[in-house]
């Protein structure tokens, strides 16, 4: 019977370790009025070499679709 009730309060301390992690998340989560974290990052209003670069791209290939 020993064994058994070790065995259970093992297992309960590896549970509150495994899930610690998702218990901070949805504790930060609610904390910061439903924004993870807080607002870190404006989201599709920061500028990208990359978009830009992709964006002029898909223009230069409707304009030349718009062409034909």
């Amino acid at each position: 019977m020993g064994g058994v009730i070790e065995l259970f309060v093992f297992m309960l301390i590896i549970a509150c370790f495994a899930f610690a992690p998702l218990g901070y998340f949805i504790y930060m989560y609610t904390m910061k009025n439903g924004e993870p974290f807080g607002n870190i990052e404006p989201h599709g209003d920061s500028e990208s070499a990359l978009l830009n670069t992709v964006g002029k791209l898909i223009d230069k290939v409707k304009g030349t679709i718009g062409k034909k």
